[in-house]
């Protein structure tokens, strides 16, 4: 009774631990959205904000409150939560620490995607009644829904190599890599043959902007977070018992290849969405993921949803870094993700290659 007792209040004392580190994550997630909403190039006190919200602020305020910087900072919030939990899930089906949407080759399908939309479909042209924006996306839907379609694309190839040619969990990464490849010298070759314009459209795109979206895309992009969300937690169970092997979860009854064909679908679906409103962002379905393990280990109950957290947390700092270094020019999100996630990447390459 004593050892019953005493492993009950071990547990007891495992699972406080990790819903403090939750806890948290929220309360620094809300402390950064105030700081990120208040900031920029016209201040906004954080009593202005919260009068704001309850509709008691200065129409200055509801202007830049409501119409600008609480999309931009929803959108950060939900783009990061869905490129951590996507990355977290498919670390766990394909058993390896690389895997995410910016290394199986679903972000450069997107890529590829926004690039047929802009230089085939001339979605980006040059805007001449304002020199501020001279490069432009004209079609942003037709942007958004090409990527979309790209990033579908690249992982319906990713699934059917596995399937056809029977490529092993680890192979399926270098596949991603191999694809990755391929769509980025197919957009390359598209732009060598279109004008200086739809070029810089192009470029501009794959930069990320994460201050392009309004509510009714914030609202799409929350529909695909929140089906994700849901889906990965329905599943915490099987990724829990996939973590101790393929035989041993076979022996629990979780059917392995639905579990990963169906993850890696409802992954690349999410992922696809996000990445078509705001472009190319890398890294941070690798870095939260890896961050989130060393606090909350390998437990998927806690891990998905530390893991939402700690991307959003990521990605609205690196926006707000983006923003207010050398304010009022915004820096592209895509590069400042990259230049913290590619030392990372690297880390955690050779940490791999230590205990080998």
């Amino acid at each position: 009774m004593g050892s019953s007792s005493k492993a009950r209040s071990d547990y007891n004392k495992f699972v406080r631990k990790k819903v403090l580190v939750l806890v948290i994550l929220c309360a620094a997630l809300f402390a950064l959205a105030i700081f990120a909403i208040g900031q920029g190039s016209a201040h906004v006190s954080i009593s202005e904000i919260f009068k704001t919200f309850i509709g008691q602020g200065e129409p200055r305020s509801q202007t830049v409150v409501v119409g600008v910087r609480v999309p931009r900072v929803t959108t950060a919030i939900l783009v990061g939560a869905i490129l951590a939990i996507t990355g977290v899930v498919m670390q766990s089906v394909l058993k390896n620490p690389l895997a995410s949407a910016s290394t199986l080759g679903v972000s450069n399908g997107a890529s590829f995607g926004a690039t047929i939309a802009i230089i085939v479909f001339s979605a980006g042209i040059q805007n001449s009644t304002s020199a501020a924006n001279a490069i432009s996306v004209t079609n942003p839907f037709l942007v958004s829904t090409c990527a979309f379609l790209g990033g579908i694309g690249a992982t319906i190839i990713i699934i059917a190599l596995s399937r056809i040619k029977q490529v092993g969990q680890q192979g399926l990464v270098l596949a991603g890599v191999a694809l990755s490849a391929i769509f980025s010298g197919a957009s390359t070759l598209i732009q060598y043959f279109a004008d200086d314009v739809q070029v810089a459209a192009v470029v501009f795109w794959t930069f990320g902007d994460l201050g392009s979206t309004s509510m009714k895309e914030v609202l799409i992009i929350l529909a695909a977070f929140a089906g994700a969300f849901i889906f990965f937690m329905i599943n915490r169970w099987n990724y829990n018992a996939m973590e101790n092997g393929e035989e041993t979860a076979k022996s629990l009854g979780v059917n392995v290849n639905l579990i990963m064909y169906s993850t890696m679908a409802v992954a690349a679906f999410a992922t696809s969405i996000a990445v078509s409103y705001v472009g190319i962002i890398s890294f941070i379905g690798l870095i939260a993921p890896h961050i989130m393990r060393r606090f909350v280990g390998n437990d998927y109950r806690f891990l998905i949803p530390v893991s939402a957290v700690a991307g959003a947390l990521l990605l609205l700092g690196a926006d707000s870094f983006a923003r207010l270094i050398i304010a009022p020019i915004i820096l592209p999100i895509g590069a400042i993700t990259s230049f913290v996630g590619g030392p990372v990447f690297l880390w955690i390459l050779f940490k791999g290659a230590k205990r080998k």
